[in-house]
């Protein structure tokens, strides 16, 4: 099969672009792709998804074991023709200064994947070279095997580029983009994803591929990308011994859809089975329901909607007082407070089951990685277990309460977070369950101890 990452010098150097374009082309030959992206984000992955009609995966070396990041490449891949995994920032940034963890170079080492890398090449010539030179003798357990020069000037120069790379790091330059050869990225600003999910981007996808088709060897592409097949023998994606046979509610629509795939893959194997509702429809909980999760996503940008669907207000006020075990990560967590109010001072009502308000606001209220302690009374994380995840918004909370979910570790502090009462846990954070699948077994009791 072809497994290869797209890897960049930096953010911004067109990994997206690529990523996207060489995926529609490899599905115009009639090829199935899969897609997987490096670290946390939630936006890349919706991309793929909306390209090659199957769900991308996140894998990350910070949340992850080296195991389970191979089970989720073989599971994923083990049906399709190429895998394409996008990397993030540049190719060794990650967690340290000092080593490979958590970058997109430690992926490629995980999992055995050739790379292609991407770097811009505007206003500059045979200094192309020294930049793919320096990545190249960085860490000798990578293995580049092609160049992508993006940002060119003209064909011409194209032909200096590439032949000084090839002559002094003795590997081809499969292609290129001119400036202005395709349209912009679309701006990352949080709607997007909706308008993705709409079809509002396929012809930009279409302009993409039929960009890199005309400049990007495709050909060459798959010639220098063979990879072999991951073994796994057993992983925690299998379905479980011990299975609690359970019904867990999950709200998915344009308004809430940031989900790891591990993380419903992990319910499902086990033993939960999941129903989505969508409350922009104004649907209820189903009635099966002996837990419920809400997920991240983009309640602002559907207020003024949720706000008047009073039914699925209703059906989620009651799942919760009558104590089904409720998980609300950043968009549920906001969904289930008093009131949102927009970056237009417009207040919207929301659901009163966790005292306080939220305010969206232009600047960034917080990124990064969370290692997460429990505290005794959650149902989900007590005090003795540990658990990764990530925090991304613009909204800002604002209430006053005593009633904590977790300990918060970042790079800088550790602070209470979250809200918790009974069998309600909410917070900014989003857990990866596959850092501790502990997590799901401890949902899945507590919706069968619910029941008793």
């Amino acid at each position: 099969m072809n497994r290869f990452v797209l890897a960049g010098t930096g953010s911004g150097v067109g990994k997206t672009t690529f990523t996207i374009g060489i995926m529609r082309a490899l599905m115009n030959r009639d090829l199935t792709v899969q897609g997987f992206k490096c670290g946390p984000d939630y936006i890349d992955p919706t991309f793929h998804t909306a390209v090659t009609k199957r769900p991308s995966r996140n894998i990350d070396s910070f949340m992850m074991t080296h195991d389970i990041i191979r089970a989720i490449v073989a599971r994923a891949s083990r049906d399709t023709d190429v895998s394409i995994i996008e990397g993030v920032m540049g190719f060794y940034d990650g967690k340290s200064p000092l080593s490979n963890e958590g970058s997109t170079a430690h992926i490629s080492e995980i999992t055995n994947s050739p790379v292609i890398l991407i770097v811009n090449a505007a206003s500059m010539a045979r200094s192309v070279a020294a930049i793919v030179k320096g990545f190249q003798t960085l860490d000798e357990k990578t293995r580049i095997v092609g160049v992508i020069a993006n940002q060119l000037g003209s064909k011409n120069h194209f032909s200096i580029v590439k032949t000084a790379i090839e002559k002094e790091c003795g590997i081809p330059v499969i292609g290129y983009l001119l400036k202005d050869a395709v349209p912009a990225m679309p701006s990352r600003h949080l709607g997007l994803v909706p308008a993705i999910e709409r079809g509002d981007l396929d012809s930009y996808f279409d302009s993409l591929a039929t960009a890199i088709e005309e400049t990007v060897n495709i050909d060459q592409l798959l010639d220098i990308t063979r990879a072999q097949q991951l073994e796994v023998s057993s992983s925690i994606f299998d379905a479980q011994p011990e299975r609690h046979e359970v019904h867990i509610a999950v709200a998915r629509d344009a308004a809430f859809n940031f989900y790891y795939e591990e993380n419903l893959e992990l319910l499902r194997a086990h033993g939960a089975t999941l129903h989505f509702f969508s409350p922009l429809q104004n649907e209820e909980v189903p009635n099966e329901a002996q837990g419920l999760y809400i997920g991240g996503g983009f309640p602002e940008e559907f207020a003024e909607q949720l706000a008047i669907n009073e039914k699925t207000k209703n059906s989620i006020r009651n799942a919760v007082s009558r104590g089904l075990p409720t998980l609300a990560e950043c968009g549920g967590f906001m969904y289930l407070t008093e009131e949102i109010i927009n970056r237009q001072e417009r207040l919207f009502p929301m659901l009163g089951i966790i005292p306080g308000r939220v305010l969206m606001q232009d600047k960034r209220a917080a990124l990064g990685y969370r290692e997460i302690t429990g505290i005794e009374g959650n149902f989900l994380i007590n005090g003795e277990t540990q658990a990764k995840g990530h925090e991304f918004h613009y909204s800002k909370y604002e209430g006053e309460h005593n009633s904590p979910a977790y300990f918060s570790k970042s790079r800088f502090r550790v602070q209470q977070e979250g809200y918790l009462h009974k069998n309600l846990v909410a917070g900014f954070t989003q857990f990866h369950f596959a850092s501790n699948p502990q997590l799901v077994e401890n949902w899945l009791k507590a919706c069968m101890e619910g029941e008793r």
